[in-house]
Parts: C-alpha cells; structure tokens; sequence
C-alpha cells in the first residue's frame, strides 16, 4: 500500500459492530465488484474473541483476493492472528516500536485527524500512509474537518501517501481525487440495502 498513483485508490473500513458470518459474504460482494487496495478492520470494543472471528473471517475473503488487511489499534492481534498491518489513531504514538516488532514488510498506517504536524511527525516515524479525517461535516466528534488545502499540500511536498477519510460526500470525492491518494470508505456505504452500487456511485468521479 505505499505506491502512490494517478488515480486514487480504495481503502476499505468495515462497520465498528457486526456479525462476522452475516458480513464476509457482504464484503466479498464489494470486493468482487470493485477494486480496493486495502481493509482495514476497525471494530469498535474490546472482546478479544470477537475480534479474532471477525479477523478470521475476513482474512479468508481479503487474501483470497489478495488484498492486505490491516486492523485498527490492535498490534499484538495483527501479529498472531497473521494479518498484515495495523492502523494507529493515535497518530506517530507507538509506530517507531512497532516497526521494530511487527517488521519491515508490515504496514503500519497512522490517523492524524486534521493535524498537519501530527502527519508530518508520523511520516517521519516510517508511516506507510497517513490519513487525515473527516473531510466532510459530521457531528460526530468535535467537528474539526480537515481543510482540502492540506491535501493539496501534502500531495506536492510530501512523498508518504495520504488517505482522505470521513464523511465522503460524492463533492468532496471529486474535489479531491486530484490530490490524495486513498479514498478510506466505511460508515458511507454499509448502512446501504446495497453497499457495493453505493460504493461504485460516491466514486463516480474516478471514472
């Protein structure tokens, strides 16, 4: 996941809650009809257990198709559950150590929220990708949005890919497919009877 592109590419996030056995075959659905680059699993909660079944599960359907899945927070989980990397909220905290243990060919991937600093700090901690989020209004959280000119920014003076996330809207996909190179997709289409024709019409713009 660190070549960069002309044309953006699809990042996957699944639901924070769901039912790994009802959800496998919906996501293979998606996967089969589109290209996406990566998945990222991003339970919300703790249960250890749950966690593992729903990496099980979607281990099989992502590498089946031969796309890495990376999970959320959980370092010691992506090791022993054979998973491909993992994706830290908290910016650069923890990345310098976890390359050390997780190894060279893991990916390690860092949400910096709307902090250019943040990004830069985790760019330079060997960062994989950097995301930045929300990019669309949302009254979740503080409802800090990120600024299209720091993509725009980023994309000229940086060589880290970066990844837009957060509240997609079919306008802001357009607007910044010129200056990002991930597109993280997740709340924006699983709520949807079909979450593929959703997916396929917020990334019209791409063509």
């Amino acid at each position: 996941m660190t070549d960069q592109q002309d044309r953006p590419q699809l990042y996957l996030v699944t639901p924070p809650a769901f039912d790994p056995e009802e959800f496998a075959p919906r996501l293979a659905r998606v996967l089969d009809g589109i290209e996406v680059a990566c998945l990222r699993l991003a339970l919300a909660g703790n249960d250890e257990d749950q966690i593992a079944r729903a990496a099980d599960a979607l281990r099989e359907v992502s590498h089946a198709r031969d796309i890495p899945l990376v999970i959320e927070r959980h370092a010691v989980l992506a090791e022993r559950l054979g998973l491909d990397g993992v994706h830290l909220p908290d910016g650069a905290r923890d990345l310098r150590k976890l390359r050390k243990t997780l190894g060279p060919d893991a990916i390690l991937g860092a949400g910096c929220g709307t902090s250019r600093h943040d990004g830069l700090n985790a760019a330079e901690a060997g960062a994989d990708y950097v995301s930045f989020g929300p990019v669309g209004e949302t009254g979740l959280g503080t409802g800090a949005r990120v600024e299209t000119e720091l993509f725009g920014w980023w994309s000229e003076m940086i060589e880290v890919p970066v990844v837009a996330e957060g509240a997609l809207t079919l306008a802001l996909v357009e607007t910044l497919a010129p200056i990002t190179d991930f597109f993280a997709i997740g709340t924006e289409i699983w709520g949807a009877e079909d979450p593929l024709a959703a997916l396929k019409a917020l990334m019209a713009p791409l063509g």
